[in-house]
C-alpha cells in the first residue's frame, strides 16, 4: 500500500458557533464547521483534506445510490472534568470499519487518514464538544462508492469522509422493546457483522411498525426460528439472570462486534458478574422472568447487585 498523502487543512473564516448554542441538542441534527474528505482513485488514496462542512456534488449515476456500497462508524469525543478531550476507543472503530470495507468489497482506509485525520479534525473542532454530562461530539466516519456508472460491480472510485455533530443523550428514558418474529435483520453469511448502510435501511419498516404499537425499538431474533435473540436496533442487549449477564455470541456473524458491547462485558466482569456469550432463547428469558431470576437492572442496580454478590 502506498503511503498516505499529507492532510491539507482549510479553515472556515467564521465559526457557526458564533450564532449557535450547545444547549438542548438532538442527536445528529447539527454539524460542526469542518469535515474531512478523501478520494480513492487508481488504487490509492488522494486529495485528503479537512475543509469547511459543505454539500457534496454527486452524479445521478453515483454507484452507491444504486447498489448500496456504503459503510460507516459511530465514535464519540468527550471532555473530562479538566476540559481534556478524549475519543472513546477509536482504534476499535477503525479496525471494524476496515472489516466492514472488506465484506463490502471496498478499499481499506489507511490508519494515517482515519486516525490522524480524525485527531486533527477533533482538535480543530474542540470548541464544539459540549461540557454537559452525557453530552459529546458524535464522530461519523463513512465511505461510499463514487463511480459515476451503473453496473453491479465494485467501484473503482470511493469517497471517505468524517463529519461531526454535537449531541446530547441518544435516549433519555428506558426503552420499550418489541420482540420481532416476522422480519429479519441478518442471517449467517450475510452482512450483519458489518456496519453497512443497508442493514439500517432494512430495519426501518419493522421499527416503524413496532413504534405504532407503542414500542421504541425492535429486539431482532434469528432468521430461521425467530427463537434466539440477536441485538436491539441501535444497541447491544444483555440479560441479567441471577448472578450472570447473558449476551448473544458473535459466532454466527449476524451481530455487530460492538465497541460498547466489549466495554460492557469488561465492566460487568469487574463488577463481579459472570458473563456468558452464547445463544439465548426468548423462552429462557420468559422463564427467568416468571421464576423471578430475571433482573431489569439499571447501572445503579447492577452496582447494588455486585455488592450483594461480593458479600
Amino acid at each position: 500500500m502506498t503511503a498516505a498523502p499529507d492532510i491539507i487543512v482549510q479553515k472556515v473564516k467564521r465559526s457557526k458557533l458564533e450564532d449557535f448554542s450547545l444547549e438542548n441538542l438532538p442527536f445528529g441534527k447539527y454539524f460542526t464547521d469542518h469535515m474531512l474528505e478523501a478520494d480513492y482513485e487508481e488504487g490509492e488514496w488522494k486529495s485528503v483534506e479537512i475543509k469547511p462542512y459543505q454539500p457534496l456534488l454527486l452524479d445521478p449515476s453515483t454507484a452507491a445510490l444504486h447498489y448500496g456500497q456504503a459503510i460507516f462508524e459511530g465514535i464519540k469525543a468527550y471532555k473530562n472534568e479538566s476540559g481534556v478531550v478524549n475519543i472513546f476507543r477509536p482504534i476499535d472503530n477503525f479496525l471494524r470499519f476496515n472489516l466492514s470495507a472488506e465484506r463490502m468489497q471496498m478499499p481499506a482506509v489507511p490508519e494515517e487518514i482515519f486516525m490522524e485525520g480524525m485527531r486533527m479534525l477533533i482538535d480543530l473542532e474542540r470548541r464544539w464538544i459540549p461540557d454537559k454530562k452525557d453530552h459529546s461530539l458524535y464522530i461519523r466516519p463513512f465511505m461510499f462508492s463514487s463511480d459515476a456508472v451503473i453496473g453491479v460491480k465494485p467501484s473503482e472510485k470511493y469517497k471517505f469522509l468524517i463529519i461531526c455533530s454535537p449531541t446530547g443523550p441518544y435516549y433519555n428514558k428506558p426503552m420499550r422493546i418489541y420482540v420481532e418474529e416476522k422480519y429479519t435483520r441478518a442471517a449467517p453469511g450475510g452482512i450483519g457483522f458489518a456496519k453497512a448502510a443497508g442493514n439500517y435501511g432494512a430495519s426501518m419498516l419493522p421499527t416503524a411498525a413496532a413504534k405504532k404499537q407503542g414500542y421504541d425499538q425492535v429486539l431482532w431474533t434469528d432468521a430461521f426460528e425467530h427463537k434466539y435473540v440477536q441485538e436491539i436496533g441501535t444497541m447491544d442487549v444483555f440479560f441479567i439472570i441471577g448472578r450472570k449477564a447473558l449476551t448473544p455470541d458473535l459466532t454466527s456473524g449476524t451481530i455487530l462486534t460492538g465497541v460498547t458491547r466489549d466495554s460492557a462485558i469488561t465492566i460487568l466482569k469487574e463488577m463481579g458478574l459472570e458473563v456468558e456469550e452464547r445463544a439465548i432463547s426468548i423462552d429462557e428469558i420468559v422463564e427467568a422472568y416468571k421464576n423471578g431470576t430475571y433482573r431489569k437492572s439499571s447501572v445503579r442496580e447492577l452496582r447494588q447487585l455486585f455488592q450483594t454478590c461480593a458479600s
